[in-house]
């Protein structure tokens, strides 16, 4: 389970490459060498259940990951792009004494009294690995996950064996990977998104990654023609950096199977853009660090735009109103998720664990949206982001959809701003296209002219260089609403 198909795949192809990053490439053969190596290492080096990987996108990270299972631990993947608080809550609260990382990421853990195991002084192995593999549960946690904190600290997420599996497995037959694709991992490994779909699913295939540390669209770009990659995972701020450059051409992506982009919303103007100039359309995704990832997925044989696709095998979505009835076909309410993919609970946190998971297994994942007849999910909110005002709800996204249709607007964040005499208001802020200077008068008056009833209407709207981002690119409305409070 997991690992297995590692060794299965260096046995029968030694010699095919399963990663290119920036220090080179590595045959299956090789990979499987390394994890096998390290296993032994890391079992030597501590006595505690769980192991932290502070490191880049690239073979150091996915044999580090491998080794630590085999080691009989749990995978602590720690997100090096937070603040130094937050990585002390991470490994503060997941209880390990050891990580693995590497001497341009050690800064981070100089305050701490770890056992730092700096990954470029460990020798090569010296000796073909041996294939004797622990024998985890299904339901042994395998992955301890941090979110990336959007309010508040990071939850260690717990997810055993047979989430991650039945996620994998369920994703791969959903979008019909296949091992002679070439996959371009650009979403961090310490992010479920790029853990699952960028490492557990290409490896269990056989195929191919090419990583990038750091993520540049030029970058994307050259990594496309230059190895015939066929399938790339990213979030919608990816892909209009892509968009954006000038250079690029329909050519680009002759190789391509499907572009898949998830993290976060994708407006209709990017998806419509992207596929106007470059002949490839954007397939919307949805899933969480609570569900292993994936949940519902666009594929090229069933895509419907604007959407978040249809449930993968193994997936129950349940729309549910405030009280938690379920509704019918069309109507809106909160989203909740059963299956093998959802979590095991929350680490240390059994009160916030109950508040989540029903008695009958659903996880309530606080985002609105609609099950249409078809089976296609969308989404249209989170619920804690609902603005209420004088009574009336108003969601973010809706007014977000409308602001980024101008044309001079190329992204929109909309909060709520608290009101003495209604409660809330909505505020808006909007990022300026390339030689545009959007007034925020004129965008109210877009507003109207779209038929955005007059109170869902922006009472303030700041045009700005950038929003402040989560590092896999979520917009962190928590500091916004600070900023309107200001």
């Amino acid at each position: 389970m997991l690992f297995e198909p590692l060794f299965a795949h260096a046995a029968r192809q030694p010699n095919e490459v399963a990663i290119i990053d920036d220090g080179g490439r590595y045959t299956y053969q090789q990979l499987a060498a390394m994890a096998a190596g390290l296993g032994k290492y890391l079992a030597a080096q501590t006595r505690q259940p769980r192991v932290g990987l502070l490191l880049p996108s690239g073979v150091g990270f996915v044999a580090s990951f491998y080794g630590t299972l085999l080691a009989g631990k749990t995978v602590v993947p720690i997100n090096f792009l937070l603040g130094e608080r937050e990585i002390g809550h991470c490994i503060a609260d997941s209880g390990i004494d050891t990580v693995v990382t590497i001497p341009q990421l050690a800064a981070h853990l100089k305050s701490t009294p770890l056992n730092v195991v700096d990954l470029t002084q460990l020798p090569p192995p010296s000796a073909p690995f041996q294939s004797s593999f622990p024998s985890p549960a299904a339901g042994d946690v395998a992955v301890l996950m941090y979110t990336s904190g959007t309010s508040g600290l990071p939850k260690g997420v717990l997810l055993t064996y047979q989430n991650l599996q039945s996620d994998v497995d369920a994703a791969i037959a959903a979008v019909d990977f296949q091992s002679k694709h070439k996959f371009l991992g650009i979403i961090p490994l310490f992010h479920a998104f790029g853990m699952t779909a960028m490492m557990l699913a290409p490896i269990q295939l056989g195929a191919t990654i090419v990583y990038m540390a750091r993520f540049s669209p030029v970058g994307a770009v050259n990594a496309i023609g230059q190895h015939g990659i066929s399938l790339v995972l990213g979030v919608p701020s990816m892909y209009a950096a892509i968009l954006r450059l000038k250079g690029a051409t329909p050519a680009d992506f002759k190789t391509i199977h499907a572009m898949i982009s998830g993290g976060e919303p994708l407006t209709a103007g990017l998806r419509e853009q992207f596929q106007a100039r470059f002949g490839v359309p954007l397939l919307e995704a949805y899933g969480m660090t609570e569900t292993s990832l994936a949940i519902s997925v666009n594929t090229p044989r069933q895509n419907q735009p604007g959407s978040v696709g249809r449930p993968i095998p193994g997936v129950q979505i349940r729309i549910v109103d405030d009280a938690g009835r379920a509704l019918p076909a069309g109507m809106p309410g909160e989203i909740w998720v059963k299956g093998p993919m959802v979590m095991k609970g929350y680490h240390n946190l059994a009160a916030e664990t109950a508040d989540a998971l029903t008695p009958d297994g659903y996880f309530k994942t606080g985002d609105l949206g609609i099950m249409q007849s078809d089976g296609f999910l969308y989404i249209t909110g989170r619920k804690k982001d609902l603005i209420i005002i004088a009574g009336e709800k108003a969601s973010p996204r809706e007014i977000e959809d409308i602001l980024a249709a101008h044309p001079a607007v190329a992204e929109a964040a909309v909060i709520g701003k608290s009101d003495p005499h209604r409660g809330e208001v909505v505020a808006a802020f909007v990022i300026a296209k390339e030689d545009q200077s959007p007034n925020p008068e004129d965008l109210r008056e877009f507003c109207r002219q779209q038929g955005l009833a007059q109170w869902k209407i922006p009472r303030e709207i700041r045009v700005v260089p950038d929003l402040p981002r989560s590092p896999t690119g979520k917009v962190l409305k928590r500091l916004l609403s600070g900023e309107v409070a200001s």
